[in-house]
């Protein structure tokens, strides 16, 4: 269990006190019907109750829904606090249970290294993306950090793009697939700002700086796919496998400010098989 402690700088309900340290509407219902789990000097206390100047509350987290540890599975942690932690995951690792791959995700990893705690990825990698990947240890983290966690992805495409651009382009599901996204104006809005780092040697293959101004499912991959510059390795969307046998994605920063206040920035090192293809 995690304890956080919020004092009041103004007369105000517990409620108030509460959604203005940044704890969600949700969260707070969830503790209003939790025993003790809201409390002011050791009792229980409501969230309609008024609290003065210098009156402090804690709030105390639990979970209860655990995925099956796998405590075989390994990725480097690049940064921990009380929190959340920052795996540097690795490819052929999914972050979720699937069917096919219901004991080998990094949700089991985490599960191993803390029973008793539900896993709360911030950022969602595709099974073969690597790189940061950050995890909320409560409800509260998961809320706080996530508001102000940016995040910078590396990767290489196939052919050779010159300087800097924005693709501002709706995303869909495709038809008939669970799985593929395209392009399409009944999809939602999606941003994907890129900056050309290098290109390989023998002009196959371009290393792009990419930021995003959204979170859709395949984004990267579906919108240089649809511009005429897909991922290598990208298989399912029509990226060359001469030379890589995964999408050549990697989410290679992360900052975010920590439940106490504090900025934080990670990074992780551009994996051995993508370093090759500029090589080539």
């Amino acid at each position: 269990m995690r304890a956080i402690e919020f004092t009041a700088d103004t007369p105000c309900t517990v409620e108030d006190l509460l959604v203005t340290n940044g704890v969600s509407k949700r969260l707070i219902r969830k503790l209003k019907h939790t025993q003790n789990a809201i409390s002011k000097n050791g009792t229980q206390i409501k969230t309609v109750d008024m609290l003065d100047i210098g009156d402090s509350v804690v709030i105390t987290l639990s979970d209860c829904k655990m995925l099956p540890p796998n405590s075989d599975l390994h990725a480097e942690v690049l940064y921990e606090d009380e929190d959340i932690i920052v795996f540097d995951k690795p490819s052929d690792m999914p972050v979720h249970p699937s069917i096919k791959h219901y004991g080998d995700s990094l949700g089991n990893l985490f599960c191993a290294m803390y029973p008793d705690t539900s896993f709360r990825p911030l950022n969602r990698l595709d099974k073969d993306t690597t790189g940061v990947c950050i995890c909320a240890k409560n409800a509260f983290a998961a809320n706080c950090v996530s508001k102000s966690l940016k995040k910078v992805y590396y990767a290489v495409v196939c052919g050779r793009i010159e300087g800097k651009g924005m693709i501002d382009l709706p995303i869909a599901r495709a038809d008939g697939s669970i799985i593929m996204r395209h392009v399409s104006n009944e999809g939602q809005n999606a941003v994907t700002e890129y900056e050309t780092v290098s290109s390989s040697a023998g002009g196959r293959y371009t290393l792009l700086k990419i930021k995003l101004g959204t979170g859709r499912t395949h984004q990267i991959r579906v919108h240089f796919s649809h511009i005429g510059y897909p991922l290598a390795g990208d298989e399912m969307y029509g990226g060359e496998l001469y030379d890589i046998k995964r999408q050549a994605l990697h989410c290679a920063k992360a900052s975010f400010v920590t439940v106490g206040g504090k900025k934080e920035v990670v990074k992780s090192e551009l994996p051995d098989d993508i370093k090759r293809l500029m090589t080539l």
